[in-house]
């Protein structure tokens, strides 16, 4: 009684297939034969997916066809990008650049010295990060507008992380140590990315984690300057919103109005400044060089009224000279090594984010193009290099680039004018920063991370994609809440889990014809678009169909 039944079936199936062919046949439809790919080895295949996923810029392609001197001289180009435009410079180029080299100078300094406080470092440092890590840059860097040096979400990392082991105050040599040897992993890291060609692995930092992270450190780093700003000196070592805000509160006795004063009048007058230069971009040089006036003017102040001795607390002297080399304060065994270690990696990846994202970003405006691999590299080595001469963790910074950029900058020889500018700093005129109050470095970096909170960004994100302004909110009250690498490992992991559900599970949609066209789109999206073929549905799978998603699409 089986046999028939099947055979009833078998004969109902190829009746079905024979009518649908018919009815292709009848629409005037060609039926195509379907033919296997050409045969290829293992190896090609193997062969040809490295190739598209480590070396999908092909960049030896330029070498094909070139005799061997070109060959050595392209070589030699492709490793420092300096050789490819230096030849052709010129004085009415090198105008453009000295006056942006001057100007970020301008920027640089007072920056320096106020994010290696951020980074519990002594401020020398700073400046020291400020003359090197440029000039390497500009030998092996692809921006032209890029300027590099201390940045202030690095900085608040390394400070915060190093200090849940090692306290910057009872302990000031150890933490160096750590910060040099933290920034020498980090620079490992950066440019192992880039000769091995894993730029890819920093973009699962998506740019709603990003938005989100900047954000609520911007908020912890204005937060942590209450300490300044108000004159405090008992303060809580902790990078969480509740803590900070306990301890402004709890220490009440210590504020002293003096600092809040000054503090509150040249807050005004950067924030000002600032917003001056956004409504009018010609006017850049107001915000640039606002920084560097505030703290003459207030360093004037504190000497003139002797105001140090009156509640104002002050830098204090700074050595002069030259970075002194660096490399017998690695620490490469140890108690704290792993602690170096995960800093390393963690402010290295962050870092490297920023300055590729801020190059790409100028690049993009300019219409010139900057290789990722070669920004890990230079990042990379800057930081190596940086680490062995008294230089913590430095990249592309967005404040100085805009200002870089806005300034007239042509070529990457900018931040050799910046760096020259910062040894003539160390070498003649440190004896004037020592009556710098500690309160206009706060107010400095207070007004540099207002920028990192980017409000239409994130309300851009809400209206299009909902599931990664989750992300954007985790990563912010992350952040504020528990602490900075908590925060972004939230948000990392949320965006991860994204990314599992859009393998795992792919959207599906339903496409029908487009009346008068051979195109077929998505049904809800094109109301005209019709389902034309009887007894068929066609259905197009948003993602590679693998042994992940392969049981939930036979279920669908």
């Amino acid at each position: 009684m089986e046999t028939p039944t099947n055979e009833n079936n078998n004969n109902n199936g190829a009746n079905s297939t024979s009518h649908n062919m018919h009815h292709f046949m009848e629409m005037g439809m060609d039926v195509h034969k379907v033919v296997p790919p050409p045969y290829r080895s293992t190896f090609q295949k193997l062969k040809t997916k490295l190739k598209e996923t480590f070396f999908p810029d092909d960049p030896l392609h330029q070498f094909k066809g070139q005799t061997s001197k070109k060959k050595w001289i392209l070589g030699a180009q492709y490793v420092f990008p300096i050789l490819e435009w230096g030849p052709t410079y010129s004085f009415k180029l090198f105008k453009s650049d000295i006056v942006s080299g001057l100007t970020i100078a301008s920027l640089a300094i007072p920056q320096g010295i106020s994010y290696a406080k951020l980074a519990n470092l002594p401020p020398i440092v700073g400046l020291y990060s400020s003359f090197v890590p440029p000039l390497l840059y500009a030998v092996l860097g692809s921006s032209r507008d890029l300027a590099v040096g201390p940045v202030s979400i690095a900085s608040l990392i390394m400070g915060s992380m190093l200090m849940q082991e090692v306290s910057p105050s009872n302990e000031p040599v150890l933490f160096l140590q750590l910060a040099f040897t933290s920034t020498f992993f980090a620079g490992i890291l950066q440019a192992s990315l880039g000769f091995l060609r894993l730029g890819f692995i920093i973009d699962f930092l998506s740019k709603a984690t990003l938005i989100g992270f900047m954000a609520g450190a911007a908020v912890i780093v204005s937060l942590q300057q209450l300490k300044s700003l108000l004159g405090i000196k008992n303060f809580t070592k902790k990078m969480a919103l509740i803590p900070v805000l306990t301890s402004v509160f709890k220490e009440r006795k210590e504020w002293s109005w003096q600092t809040i004063l000054m503090g509150c009048c040249f807050l005004v007058l950067l924030l000002l400044s600032r917003h001056i230069s956004m409504k009018k971009p010609k006017l850049f040089w107001v915000s640039a060089g606002a920084p560097l006036v505030s703290v003459i003017l207030s360093t004037l102040i504190v000497f003139a009224v002797k105001a140090n001795k009156h509640g104002i607390s002050v830098i204090g002297e700074l050595q002069k000279g030259l970075n002194p080399p660096s490399w017998n304060m690695l620490q490469f065994k140890g108690t704290h090594l792993g602690l170096a270690i995960k800093t390393g990696i963690t402010t290295g990846i962050i870092s490297l984010t920023e300055g590729i994202a801020v190059g790409r970003t100028f690049a993009a405006i300019k219409d010139y193009r900057v290789d990722g691999n070669k920004e890990m590299i230079a990042i990379g080595i800057m930081n190596i290099v940086g680490s062995t001469t008294s230089c913590y963790i430095t990249t592309g910074s967005f404040s100085r680039s805009a200002v870089n950029h806005n300034a007239g900058a042509k070529t990457a020889l900018s931040n050799i004018v910046m760096s020259v500018a910062v040894m003539v700093t160390l070498l003649f005129l440190m004896p004037l920063f020592q009556y710098t109050p500690n309160v206009i470095l706060g107010a400095i970096i207070v007004t540099a991370v207002v920028g990192l909170i980017d409000v239409p960004a994130a309300y851009h994100i809400w209206k299009v994609d909902k599931y990664d302004f989750l992300v954007l909110v985790c990563a912010f009250f992350g952040v504020i809440f528990i602490s900075v690498q908590e925060g972004l490992a939230i948000a990392v992991g949320i965006s991860v889990f994204k990314i599992m559900l859009q393998v795992t599970r792919p959207r599906t949609v339903v496409l029908g014809n487009i009346p008068g066209t051979d195109i077929f789109r998505d049904l809800q999206h094109y109301k005209e678009s019709t389902a034309t073929v009887p007894g068929f549905l066609i259905i197009s799978i948003e993602a590679a169909i693998n042994f992940a998603n392969t049981t939930y699409l036979n279920e669908r």
